[in-house]
C-alpha cells in the first residue's frame, strides 16, 4: 500500500517523458475531463502526451470543445507497452474495454477513481469513495506537481465536477472552494455548461416525452420504497447521442414514489445498459454489482441479456436483498 497515493502519482507524472491517460467507455465529462486536464499539464511540461477510450468512436460531441490541445488519440494509436498509463474514473479495469491490457502491459500504471464499487487495481491506486468525482482527485494530484490552473485545465476540471455532482446538488464544502477557483482561473460556467448539460436537438423532446409516458411505477420495488423504470429503444440510442439518452435517468428519478430509478437503454437486440438512480435509501451499487455492474451508493448501472421485462426481473431480485436496501432514520 502507498502511503501517499497522491504525492507518488505526481512524481511519476512529473518524471515520465510519455504518458497514456485513459478514459473509460462511452466517456463523460468526469472521464474524459480528468484525463485531459491532467494531459493538457503534462504537455504543457514537454511530454509526450496521448488521451484516448476504447469506445466510441469520437469524443462525444458535448466534450470536444475540451480537448483544446487534440490529445485525444484513436485506440489503435494508444502503444501496447505504454511507459506510463493512467486509468481516470474506471471502476475496474473491464470500464476500460479493449484497452484494459494496457494497464498490465505498461511499465508503470495510474488509477485515478472515486467509485465505491472500485477493488482497487493499477500500481499507484488514488482512490478516494468520498471524492465527488474523480476530477477532484486530479486536482489533487496537479496541486501535488505544483501546476498552476489555467483556463484550459481548469474547464475540464469544472466539467466534471458540475456534471458529477447534478449542478453541485451532492457536492461538499470542498468542492465548491473548488469551483470557486475554477472560476477564478477563468472558467464561465454558463458558456461550458450550457451546451454539455442544457441543450439538446428539438427531436429529441418527442423521443423524451415518449419514454416519460411509457415510464411506469413498481411501489413494491426495493423493499416497497418503489422503483420507477422506463425503457430507451435501440431506434432513439442510436439517433440521438449519449449526452440525451444518459440523461433520462435524471428525470425518472424525480418520481416522488420511487426511491429507485431504472433507465433501460436498448444496445443490441438483447442487450441492455441499464442506469441506476437512488434517492438515498437503497444502494445501487450494491444491487448493480449483483448483476455483473457497479457505481456509487446513488449512482450506478449494469449491462445485461435479455428481454426488457427479464431485465427488470433480475433487477427487482437484486433491489430486494436486505443488504441493499438502508433506509435512514
Amino acid at each position: 500500500m502507498v502511503a501517499d497515493p497522491v504525492r507518488t502519482a505526481a512524481a511519476l507524472l512529473a518524471a515520465a517523458a510519455d504518458v497514456t491517460l485513459l478514459a473509460h467507455v462511452q466517456p463523460d465529462a468526469d472521464s474524459l475531463g480528468s484525463a485531459l486536464a491532467l494531459g493538457i499539464a503534462l504537455r504543457r511540461r514537454g511530454a509526450t502526451v496521448r488521451v484516448s477510450f476504447a469506445s466510441p468512436d469520437a469524443v462525444p460531441e458535448t466534450l470536444r470543445p475540451l480537448d483544446v490541445l487534440g490529445l485525444v488519440v484513436a485506440p489503435s494509436e494508444v502503444p501496447e507497452a505504454p511507459e506510463l498509463v493512467v486509468a481516470c474514473d474506471a471502476a475496474e479495469p473491464a470500464r476500460l474495454g479493449a484497452l484494459a491490457g494496457r494497464l498490465a502491459a505498461a511499465r508503470a500504471s495510474v488509477m485515478i477513481d472515486h467509485h465505491a464499487s472500485n477493488p482497487g487495481f493499477g500500481g499507484v491506486q488514488v482512490l478516494d469513495t468520498a471524492a465527488e468525482a474523480t476530477v477532484v482527485l486530479v486536482h489533487r494530484v496537479l496541486a501535488a506537481l505544483d501546476v498552476p490552473l489555467d483556463v484550459d485545465v481548469a474547464r475540464c476540471l469544472y466539467a466534471g465536477l458540475v456534471t458529477d455532482t447534478r449542478g453541485f446538488r451532492t457536492a461538499g464544502a470542498q468542492a465548491h472552494r473548488m469551483a470557486a477557483e475554477l472560476v477564478e482561473a477563468g472558467v464561465d460556467p454558463e458558456a461550458l455548461v450550457r451546451p454539455i448539460m442544457d441543450t439538446h436537438p428539438h427531436a429529441w423532446l418527442a423521443a423524451l416525452g415518449a419514454a416519460l409516458v411509457a415510464c411506469e411505477l413498481d411501489p413494491d420495488a426495493a423493499g416497497g420504497l418503489g422503483l420507477a423504470h422506463t425503457v430507451i429503444a435501440a431506434e432513439h440510442v442510436r439517433r440521438f447521442r449519449p449526452e440525451e439518452v444518459d440523461g433520462v435517468v435524471d428525470i425518472v428519478r424525480t418520481a416522488a414514489e420511487a426511491e429507485v430509478a431504472a433507465v433501460l437503454k436498448q444496445v443490441g437486440e438483447r442487450r441492455w445498459s441499464v442506469s441506476l438512480r437512488s434517492a438515498g435509501g437503497v444502494d445501487v451499487a450494491a444491487a448493480a454489482g449483483r448483476l455483473g455492474g457497479g457505481g456509487h451508493r446513488a449512482a450506478a448501472g449494469f449491462t445485461a441479456d435479455g428481454t426488457a421485462e427479464q431485465v427488470l426481473s433480475g433487477l427487482r431480485t437484486a433491489l430486494a436483498v436486505p443488504a441493499a436496501t438502508t433506509v435512514p432514520g
